[in-house]
């Protein structure tokens, strides 16, 4: 079977933004095909803003975690494999979810070039082939 974490990440993400609170993540940076500012770096870990008001384009994929995000003002593509969320949780209280930091089996997929582990890039709308968050992915079906 695959993974469940990105299943999880998704559902908690939800059920945070329908509380109207604030999505944070904690990521192992040190994982491979973790792409962040190395200057927000902590430890070997990173806590980031996923609010809808602080990213755009944001993908909750079963693979990657992919957004555009301002640092000191300029903007960046963030890439973060499923297998380096350590955690998914409320900005405002805390509630959400630890994943453990190893997950056997758990890898990232191959880079689209050799020469660095991005995801592959998004087709041509920019929008690839997932939709994106921006509410309930829920809609009434007749």
């Amino acid at each position: 079977m695959t993974s469940n974490r990105p299943y999880l990440l998704r559902a908690i993400y939800d059920w945070i933004t329908d509380n109207n609170l604030t999505p944070y993540v904690l990521v192992d940076a040190t994982r491979e095909g973790v792409r962040v500012p190395p200057q927000v770096v902590k430890n070997g870990q990173v806590v980031l803003n996923l609010a809808m008001r602080a990213v755009a384009h944001l993908d909750l994929s079963n693979e990657w975690i992919s957004f555009q995000a301002r640092f000191s003002g300029t903007s960046q593509q963030i890439y973060i494999p499923v297998h380096a969320v350590l955690a998914l949780y409320a900005q405002e209280n805390g509630q959400g979810m630890m994943f453990p930091a190893e997950e056997g089996g758990d890898t990232p997929p191959s880079p689209s070039s050799p020469d660095d582990s991005t995801p592959p890039a998004p087709d041509g709308d920019g929008n690839g082939d997932k939709p994106k968050r921006s509410g309930s992915h829920l809609r009434v079906v007749k």
